[in-house]
C-alpha cells in the first residue's frame, strides 16, 4: 500500500508535518537520523533511521513510498553531496513524487550562499526525472527573535533590506496540502512567505512591542559582521552563510510577498506579531 514518507521528522518542520498528516489519518513512514527522539510516534506512523549520505539506508527507507517530503539536510560543508545521494536513492526506490523544501530566491548566483545549494538540488531533482514540487521558504519567522543577542541587539549588514519571513506552522500547512494531493502540484514551484516584508528595524520594533523586551537593530559593516561572529569559532563556510543571509536582505533577494500560503492552505499567512503573540 502506498504511503507518505516524512523526512527530518525529529526537526521543527518535519515534526509539524508528521503531526498534521497523523491528524488527517495518513499512513506515513518517518525518516530521521535521530529516530530515538521520535517517541511517542504519531498515529499511523512508524520510524526508520537513515542518513542522507548513505544511499542504501535512504533507498530502503523510501522504498514503496508514493510521496516523499524531502526536508533539506542539516547545514554542513557536504550538504549538496548528501542531497544528491538522497535524490539518487529516491529514484532507485521508485518514489512517485518528491516534495522538496527549498529556499526563496534559490539561484546559482544567489547572495545567500546556501540558496545556491538549494538551486543545485532543485536542478538535480529536475534532471533525475522524478515528479516534483518545490516549496521555496523564506526565512523562518520563528527564528527572528533568536537573531537578537543577549543585549537585545540584532546585528548584521542588511541595511534597509526587507525579509518576508514565514511561520513554520504555515509552511507545514502548505506542505501537507501538497502531500495530500501531489498530482495537482506536479512541476510547481511555490514561494512561501509571510504577509509582510519587513526591515530589521521593523522586526526589532515588533519584537519590542509584543514581547516587552527592548530590541534594536544595528546595521553592521561587512568587517563588523565577520568580526562579531569570530567568537563562535565556526568554519568559514558557515560564517559566510550567516553573513550572506543579511547581505541577501540588503540586496533585496528576500523581499517580495507571495499569496502561496493562502492559496495552498485556505488561510492567510501569519504576521510576525501574530506569531509572537501565540508564544
Amino acid at each position: 500500500m502506498a504511503f507518505i514518507v516524512t523526512t527530518g521528522a525529529s526537526g521543527r518542520l518535519g515534526g509539524r508535518v508528521a503531526a498534521r498528516l497523523a491528524d488527517a489519518g495518513v499512513e506515513q513512514r518517518l525518516v530521521s537520523r535521530q529516530a530515538a527522539h521520535l517517541a511517542p510516534l504519531p498515529a499511523g506512523a512508524h520510524v526508520v533511521s537513515a542518513d542522507y549520505g548513505d544511499f542504501e539506508s535512504v533507498r530502503r527507507a523510501l522504498e514503496g513510498a508514493s510521496t516523499v517530503l524531502f526536508v533539506s539536510a542539516s547545514e554542513s560543508a557536504d550538504r549538496l553531496d548528501r542531497h544528491r545521494t538522497f535524490v539518487a536513492a529516491a529514484r532507485d526506490a521508485g518514489v512517485a513524487h518528491l516534495v522538496y523544501i527549498s529556499f526563496f530566491g534559490a539561484a546559482p548566483q544567489a547572495t545567500f550562499t546556501l540558496a545556491r545549494d538549494h538551486w543545485a538540488t532543485e536542478q538535480h531533482i529536475r534532471d533525475s526525472g522524478l515528479p516534483f514540487t518545490f516549496l521555496r521558504d523564506n526565512l523562518y519567522a520563528d527564528f527572528l527573535p533568536g537573531m537578537a543577542g543577549d543585549d537585545g541587539v540584532i546585528r548584521g549588514p542588511a541595511g534597509d533590506g526587507r525579509v518576508a519571513a514565514v511561520a513554520q506552522d504555515d509552511i507545514a500547512d502548505a506542505a501537507v496540502a501538497v502531500l495530500l494531493d501531489p498530482g495537482a502540484h506536479e512541476g510547481a514551484t511555490y514561494d512561501l512567505t509571510g504577509p509582510q516584508a519587513l526591515t530589521l528595524h521593523e522586526v526589532a520594533a515588533t519584537l519590542s512591542e509584543v514581547t516587552g523586551r527592548e530590541v534594536t537593530y544595528h546595521d553592521e559593516t561587512l568587517e563588523e559582521a565577520y568580526e562579531s561572529r569570530r567568537r563562535y569559532d565556526a568554519p568559514g563556510w558557515q560564517v559566510e552563510a550567516w553573513v550572506s543571509t543579511y547581505l541577501a536582505m540588503a540586496a533585496g533577494e528576500l523581499d517580495g510577498v507571495s499569496d502561496a500560503i493562502e492559496a495552498l492552505t485556505g488561510h492567510p499567512a501569519t504576521t510576525l506579531g501574530e506569531l509572537l503573540s501565540r508564544e
